[in-house]
């Protein structure tokens, strides 16, 4: 008989066995570190902001628009999970396809500010589909946003699951001829996550202050165009790993463009927020519309 204990081929295959179980229990306990790393820079960053909206977060809609909120994602639990989001689009909606946005709110979750940035997204003809990763919930301190956030991080399949599904909303439902996403914070580095789970089926994507990657692995699946916006005062998205996620991509032959604002801080486009800056805000709307119409329209 052959004794597991005695035999060298056993030893040596559970040794084996053993390495690469605790390797891969590193590698998860690092990602955890560095994700809880994130939602710690986050709380800093935010120390002293409120969601609550500014008269600068109300700004009216280029043109004329129908809002509502819609079911757009039945996620799989017991029991399942309905998603709600708040759908806006131009009026009148006209025969033609039109090109449409996935917007993905910031760590407050989905609020009037986002509500209000759809709005403007469907007053420039797009339709726009404010999603809700938190399935109903939101905050309206740092410390509940914070929670938020963290009950979040084991869920990343979840997460895609909702965001693909928003995706297929737009295209089976509502009518639309193409598909972008844009989120800010917690929200831009899920529109960078979106880029990444949906490949060929997202066709741009546009990242305020969220937090990137240089791993060339996880961006090798990107085939939509990216547009980045950062402050360069931001200590919870630092420059150097901007530009680290900039040279990766550019070395895999994605299509990046990245704009970081000296002056800026993290969250500058946020008007409900005590670093809004107006200059930098108002210069990425511009860029951030310009390049959707580049490539969605």
């Amino acid at each position: 008989m052959i004794r597991a204990d005695r035999n060298p081929l056993f030893i040596t295959l559970g040794l084996a066995a053993v390495l690469l179980t605790s390797a891969a229990c590193s590698d998860t306990s690092a990602d955890r570190d560095g994700e809880e790393a994130h939602v710690q820079a986050m709380e800093r960053e935010h120390a002293n902001d409120t969601p609550q909206p500014s008269p600068a977060a109300t700004a009216a809609p280029a043109g004329e628009v129908d809002s509502s909120e819609v079911v757009y994602a039945t996620l799989a639990g017991d029991p399942a999970t309905q998603v709600t989001g708040y759908l806006a689009r131009p009026r009148p909606a006209g025969s033609q396809a039109a090109p449409a946005i996935i917007l993905i709110h910031e760590w407050w979750g989905l609020n009037d500010n986002i509500r209000a940035v759809a709005d403007r997204f469907a007053g420039e003809g797009y339709i726009a589909l404010a999603v809700d990763l938190y399935e109903g919930r939101f905050a309206d301190t740092r410390e509940g946003a914070a929670d938020l956030m963290r009950g979040t991080l084991d869920k990343s399949d979840r997460l895609e699951d909702n965001l693909r599904q928003a995706r297929d909303y737009l295209i089976e439902t509502a009518g639309a001829s193409s598909v972008g996403s844009i989120g800010w914070c917690f929200g831009g580095g899920w529109s960078l996550n979106a880029a990444i789970a949906l490949g060929g089926d997202l066709d741009a994507a546009v990242i305020y202050y969220g937090r990137v990657t240089d791993d060339r692995e996880r961006l090798g699946s990107i085939e939509a165009p990216i547009l980045g916006l950062f402050g360069g005062l931001d200590g919870g998205i630092p420059v150097d790993s901007v530009r680290a996620f900039q040279t990766a991509l550019e070395e895999l032959g994605g299509s990046v463009e990245i704009h970081v604002y000296d002056d800026a801080d993290h969250a500058f486009a946020n008007p409900t927020g005590t670093r809004y800056n107006e200059a930098a805000a108002t210069d990425a709307w511009g860029k951030t519309l310009a390049f959707l119409g580049e490539n969605l329209n």
